[in-house]
């Protein structure tokens, strides 16, 4: 008697608004891109190509992003029976490699010039810079709404404040040099601005393998779940649990309830207040729920490799 609770959610609204921000994010963002390279080899500065070149992996990841957030609208069909909302998370894998790459490159640029410091234009650096911070800031801010429950947003997010602050970086840098000559601290700020990259991506990183991985989301409790499920009227016991993440924001529960030999009826007020548990208690908005009678008692959580040894 299984059942699939079926809230209606807004992710094409949310989705549609947050491809158009993008969009515009990766349009602006490559045009400051050329502009960005050619002033860093005029200035012969590293932070300014540091973070130009942080700036054109941003395209790369904007654009990603966008087409995640797109392939996400597109409905659920027979063959993708969870629609594409896995598109998102596998951009934001990708996008969170890159970050790593491109910190170890910055790492490698930084070490070559704090051997032999070459002079940097401190004017350009810290004009250029300014423009940088500027156009950064209003891209990251277009993003950030939806950035707080979609791993996809976030990962954007993540490049385009990694971008804000390496700018800030740089004009402070440029200022300096311009009063004492330090050209090493081009070099250092290209260093911090990598170590910050790398702090940004781990949760990303982290994030996106767990959901990859069907790991159960870390702020739910499967043995208060159980204990709670078994408060409820009716419900005499829980095996075969399954929490997980589609997304960041869209999870999913499957799991077998012992009950008496009840009629249909009787089980479905059952399965009905197991969902409002879910929902209000766990945020899950997608629950399968199977009743069984009494007499069934196999694991909590199903080992399904044994299961299908068993079977073959």
């Amino acid at each position: 008697m299984p059942e699939h609770s079926h809230p209606h959610s807004h992710f094409g609204a949310g989705g549609s608004r947050a491809a158009s921000r993008l969009a515009f994010s990766l349009g602006l963002t490559a045009v400051f891109v050329v502009i960005e390279i050619a002033a860093g080899i005029l200035g012969n500065s590293l932070a300014l190509l540091t973070d130009a070149f942080h700036n054109l992996t941003d395209v790369f990841a904007l654009g990603l992003s966008w087409h995640a957030a797109r392939l996400a609208l597109r409905p659920a069909n027979s063959n993708k029976t969870f629609g594409y909302h896995r598109a998102g998370i596998l951009a934001a894998l990708a996008n969170s490699t890159t970050l790593v790459v491109i910190s170890v490159y910055i790492f490698y640029e930084a070490y070559q010039r704090f051997l032999a410091p070459p002079e940097v234009n401190s004017g350009i650096l810290v004009g250029v810079g300014l423009v940088a911070f500027a156009i950064n800031l209003i891209t990251a801010w277009l993003i950030k709404p939806e950035s707080e429950h979609d791993l996809n947003m976030r990962s954007a997010f993540v490049h385009l404040m990694g971008d804000v602050l390496s700018t800030v970086g740089a004009v402070i840098a440029g200022v300096v040099i311009y009063f004492t000559n330090w050209n090493w601290l081009d070099p250092l700020v290209s260093v911090l601005i990598g170590f910050l990259i790398l702090w940004n991506t781990w949760g990303i990183l982290r994030e996106t393998v767990e959901i990859l991985l069907e790991a159960t989301p870390q702020d739910v409790d499967l043995d208060h779940m159980v204990t709670e499920m078994k408060q409820l009227k009716g419900v005499l016991g829980v095996h075969d649990l399954h929490v997980w993440s589609l997304t960041q924001g869209l999870r999913s529960m499957s799991a077998h309830i012992l009950t008496e030999d009840i009629s249909i009826s009787a089980g479905k007020s059952i399965q009905a207040e197991i969902n409002e548990l879910m929902a209000r208690r766990y945020r899950i908005t997608h629950a399968t729920l199977q009743l069984e009678c009494v007499g069934c008692h196999p694991d909590l959580y199903c080992d399904l490799g044994k299961d299908t040894n068993e079977h073959d």
